[in-house]
C-alpha cells in the first residue's frame, strides 16, 4: 500500500477505502488529489469535481494544473498533495498519411495514441507499427474509450460520416484539444452541420480548423508537426509566455 514520509520521518500509509477510491478515479480517467497532513497524518481524497468547494481550492488547482505532487503550506500546517492526473492521449480519426507521421512523433512526446478508421484498407497494423489501430466507426470505438478532458481529438478523414460523430463527442466531452483537417470552405460546411446538431458558436470555436499551427506546412509530415505543436500548445497553455 502506498506510503508518504512524515515530517518526523515516519511513513503514512493510505487507508484501504482511500486507495480504493483513488483507484476508481484512476480507472475512470478522472483527476484526483490525495491530501495528507504532515503533522497529523490525516488524509482525504479530493476529486477533480470537488476542488472548487475545497478550502485549499487555489493550491489544489495549481497542483492539478502543473500535474506535480509536492508539499504546500496551509493555515493548518504543511500538507502533501499527491496528484493523480490521467495520462494525456491523442485519438486520431483517419488512418491517413498525416496520421502515419503524427503517431510516432506523438508517442515520442509522451502521448498515448489510438488510430480509428472504419476503412480496413487503411487501418492496418502494418501502416502503424506499435500503435493501437481500430478498424471500426468512431461511435463504436468511443463506447470502450470515451473521450474526456485529457484527450486530444484529431479528425483527418475529410469524410463527414466519419469525422462528424467524433467531433460531436469531442465537443460534448470537452477534450482539451479538437482539430479537424480541411480548408476554410470545408470547415464552413462543417460548422453548419454542427449548428444543426445544436452546438453554439462558442463550442464550435473550440475546433482548430484548418488544423495545426500556421507554419506553412505542405507535406503530411510537416502537417503532422504543426498538429502536434498545436496540441502541445493547448496542453501547456498556462506555461506559454505572454506576448
Amino acid at each position: 500500500m502506498p506510503a508518504w514520509r512524515m515530517a518526523d520521518g515516519e511513513g503514512v500509509r493510505m487507508k484501504l477505502p482511500l486507495l480504493s477510491a483513488l483507484n476508481a478515479e484512476r480507472a475512470a480517467r478522472r483527476a484526483a488529489i490525495l491530501v495528507t497532513s504532515l503533522a497529523s497524518g490525516a488524509q482525504r481524497l479530493v476529486r477533480e469535481a470537488e476542488i472548487d468547494a475545497d478550502p485549499l481550492v487555489d493550491a489544489l488547482h495549481d497542483a492539478l494544473r502543473r500535474g506535480k505532487s509536492g508539499i504546500v503550506e496551509t493555515p493548518q500546517g504543511e500538507v502533501f498533495l499527491n496528484v493523480q492526473v490521467p495520462p494525456t492521449r491523442i485519438l486520431v480519426i483517419g488512418a491517413v498519411h498525416i496520421s502515419q507521421a503524427l503517431a510516432p512523433m506523438a508517442r515520442i512526446a509522451g502521448f498515448d495514441v489510438t488510430i480509428v478508421d472504419p476503412r480496413t484498407a487503411f487501418a492496418t497494423p502494418e501502416r502503424f507499427p506499435g500503435v493501437e489501430v481500430l478498424d471500426v466507426w468512431p461511435d463504436e470505438a468511443l463506447e470502450s474509450r470515451p473521450l474526456d478532458r485529457y484527450t486530444a481529438l484529431v479528425a483527418l478523414t475529410h469524410d463527414p460520416k466519419i469525422d462528424d460523430p467524433a467531433l460531436d463527442a469531442g465537443l460534448r466531452a470537452e477534450c482539451f484539444y479538437i482539430g479537424a483537417l480541411g480548408s476554410k470552405k470545408t470547415h464552413a460546411k462543417r460548422v453548419e452541420r454542427l449548428r444543426t446538431a445544436g452546438f453554439d458558436e462558442a463550442a464550435i470555436a473550440r475546433i482548430h480548423a484548418p488544423i495545426g499551427l500556421d507554419i506553412g506546412a505542405v507535406s503530411p509530415a510537416e502537417i503532422a508537426v504543426s498538429v502536434l505543436g498545436e496540441i502541445v500548445g493547448e496542453l501547456r497553455r498556462d506555461r506559454r509566455r505572454a506576448r
